[in-house]
């Protein structure tokens, strides 16, 4: 079962650890030790190359990741360290180590690639190409809709609302950010339990009530913002792609308000645009 925050329950939710900012990643700056001493210490240095190779300064010509002598002085840990560090990269499939070679990011990294003309979801893209996702940071809240999300939903500001927010990864990769703002008399908290893969698009398809018409969506470019880069392990503004979309019903009511932010090189968007022929016409 889905445990559900009202907006003045300040308490975590059940089952969620409590972050610290202090256990925050800090973002990749070569030639900088930046992992702090601590328990977590390899965990720390993974999140470290992660947010490297995420933002594309840390892998060389064909992959190759930096010497173990230079990656451990860069992020300040010893060589045992960084080799559990480096371990839990691999073991994630992230990485590929070749003995007396070197280090090198995992070749055809998944690409998910899909038309816009098309209004599809993350985790139907994924299995189409076969590629398994799953769900992190999975939160929901119920609160009041804002002056924006009210707009965006074409409904009255203070309107009950959940809003549900997760991370997807592939592997140990943070590759999507996703929220979706839903009035609460269109959505019950129990439909997001086990069987919930991260779509709240697909859960209304299937349930098929309301029915659904189409999608209006914008797309933009948006620098990451503290915490995106902490949600997605990237560093501050790392460009991120980003999609606002109104998801219609037949009736013409907005059943749900969405923000998608897509990290680099794991997405491919793209439109097929017909040709005008009466343009040069006249």
């Amino acid at each position: 079962m889905t445990n559900v925050r009202r907006a003045n329950d300040q308490r975590p939710r059940q089952g969620a650890t409590v972050r610290d900012p202090a256990d925050e990643p800090d973002p990749w700056i070569a030639g900088t030790p930046l992992v702090r001493r601590g328990p977590t210490l390899a965990r720390r240095a993974a999140l470290e190359l992660i947010a490297g190779i995420q933002s594309g300064t840390l892998a060389g010509a064909g992959g190759l990741l930096p010497s173990e002598a230079v990656l451990s002085q860069r992020l300040g840990v010893s060589r045992a360290t960084l080799r559990e560090a480096l371990s839990q990269l691999e073991q994630g499939g992230m990485i590929v180590r070749r003995h007396g070679i070197g280090t090198f990011l995992s070749p055809g990294m998944p690409l998910m690639e899909a038309g816009l003309e098309e209004l599809e979801s993350i985790e139907t893209i994924a299995k189409r190409i076969g590629v398994e996702i799953r769900l992190a940071d999975f939160q929901v809240d119920e609160r009041a809709a804002d002056r924006s999300e009210a707009e965006y939903l074409s409904t009255d500001e203070g309107t009950a609302v959940y809003a549900v927010q997760r991370v997807i990864l592939s592997g140990e990769l943070p590759i999507a950010y996703l929220v979706d703002i839903v009035p609460t008399d269109l959505l019950d908290p129990r439909e997001l339990g086990d069987g919930f893969g991260g779509s709240v698009l697909d859960l209304l398809l299937r349930r098929g009530d309301p029915p659904l018409r189409n999608s209006y969506t914008r797309l933009s470019a948006e620098a990451a913002d503290p915490d995106l880069t902490s949600r997605l392990r990237l560093r501050a503004h790392d460009p991120l792609l980003k999609l606002t979309a109104q998801l219609y019903a037949m009736d013409g009511r907005v059943v749900d308000y969405s923000t998608s932010y897509f990290t680099p090189g794991h997405f491919n968007f793209h439109v097929i645009r017909r040709v005008n022929q009466l343009a040069l016409r006249g």
